[in-house]
């Protein structure tokens, strides 16, 4: 066949108007398209939703992500949307493919008052968890899960008994299949050029649509969406200090996660079973498990859980920021297939050496650390706080800062 004999990808017909035009089919995107399906047919209305993607169903953030289902937060606003958050998940787990095994926040003295905050928040809620409190006391909890615990300068632990993880692309492929019975209609392979009238015509590769209401639900490419508003690549925030300071509206972070290539259940709890995915942070100094030397004497963490999906023992520990403007970072090729924004050996020291310090079987396990491509990109608001809100009349955006 001949160079010019290819032919493009057939695109699909798009409607000249929608009531709801969602551009991302990721988490957000297909959550929001689904559930506002749901509400029109129970008003008997039409659920006229359409759901653009320019790849596929969980191209972006949400086909990678680890998939930790918590309620882990700071902000009394951001419990109590987890807390709704979490009873969906639980509303049907074989659809969702989600794993009900809880969540466990392990941390030093230095955390004890914000961990504390969060407990007696949760209880506030109803949501169930148990803190417990004191060096030796927590000790003696975690070995009631892993008998061998041995993580240092632990003082509390946070057992939230909701929560767990979902399986990334199986739990989008539920959620698109619940959005299309409810009347939703998903396009694929269609790329959004921009956005005119305040988001009310959304241009595509495939025509242009008029909407009454426009979702932005698209993850790390919010900075381009954004733009395509005509909003401001600035944002003035006041400080500790009263004063305001002009931030950059977006700031990107390299997500950090890989998977250890043990068999799952190399990472069973005492009774042989899948145990809460684990968050530990200590100020405990960190040694390389291999060579005696040390990673790290500052605060550090990972989290981790035995995961199928993945093939092994998956986690990863705290992005860091891209230093570079928002606007020369290059979000696509996204993720792995990143030449920029991937793992390297720092990390899988850090992160090898991190599970060893908690579980004595980890031990001596760095050779099994996958080498297979892993992590991408998150875009951040100034105060790495989720925004959902109407902007130019027309479009809700959620800029989830990674929040998935």
């Amino acid at each position: 066949m001949l160079e010019t004999d290819r032919k493009e990808p057939l695109l699909p017909r798009l409607p000249d108007h929608s009531r709801f035009a969602i551009v991302g089919a990721g988490i957000h995107g297909l959550s929001t398209a689904w559930h506002l399906a749901d509400l029109l047919v129970a008003r008997g209305e039409d659920p006229d939703v359409l759901v653009l993607d320019k790849t596929a169903v969980g191209a972006g953030a949400s086909g990678i992500a680890c998939g930790v289902v918590r309620n882990n937060y700071f902000q009394p606003a951001m419990r109590e949307l987890m807390a709704h958050s979490v009873a969906v998940w639980e509303s049907d787990p074989e659809a969702f493919s989600y794993h009900p095994v809880g969540y466990l926040q392990i941390s030093p003295d230095v955390m004890h008052e914000d961990v504390a905050t969060i407990y007696a928040q949760q209880q506030a809620i109803g949501y169930d968890s148990t803190f417990v409190e004191g060096a030796a006391a927590s000790q003696r909890y975690l070995e009631s899960i892993f008998s061998d615990w041995q993580a240092q300068n632990i003082t509390s632990v946070l057992h939230e008994r909701r929560g767990g993880y979902a399986n990334n692309q199986a739990s989008l492929r539920g959620l698109a299949a619940k959005a299309r019975a409810a009347g939703v209609r998903i396009e694929t392979g269609v790329r959004v050029i921009d956005l005119t009238d305040g988001g009310a015509v959304v241009h595509t590769s495939a025509g242009s649509v008029r909407c009454d209401c426009l979702v932005v639900a698209v993850g790390p490419w919010v900075r381009d969406f954004w733009s395509m508003l005509r909003l401001p690549e600035t944002v003035s925030v006041v400080g500790r200090d009263g004063r305001s300071y002009q931030r950059p509206m977006w700031t990107y972070w390299s997500l950090q996660e890989g998977t250890l290539g043990v068999d799952p259940t190399f990472l069973t709890d005492n009774r042989g079973e899948m145990p809460p995915v684990v968050h530990v942070d200590t100020d405990a100094p960190l040694y390389d498990d291999l060579d005696g030397s040390l990673v790290t004497d500052r605060l550090w963490g990972i989290y981790f859980k035995p995961d199928f999906n993945f093939g092994g023992v998956q986690g990863g520990a705290m992005p860091f920021v891209v230093d570079r403007p928002a606007g020369g970072v290059a979000v696509d090729p996204y993720g792995p297939a990143s030449p920029d924004f991937v793992v390297g050996p720092d990390f899988a020291r850090m992160r090898t050496a991190g599970l060893a310090h908690c579980l004595k079987r980890f031990e001596g396990k760095r050779p099994l650390f996958s080498k297979e491509p892993s992590g991408g990109i998150g875009c951040f608001t100034p105060d790495s706080f989720p925004v959902f809100d109407v902007f130019g009349e027309n479009a809700y955006v959620i800029a989830d800062s990674n929040h998935g």
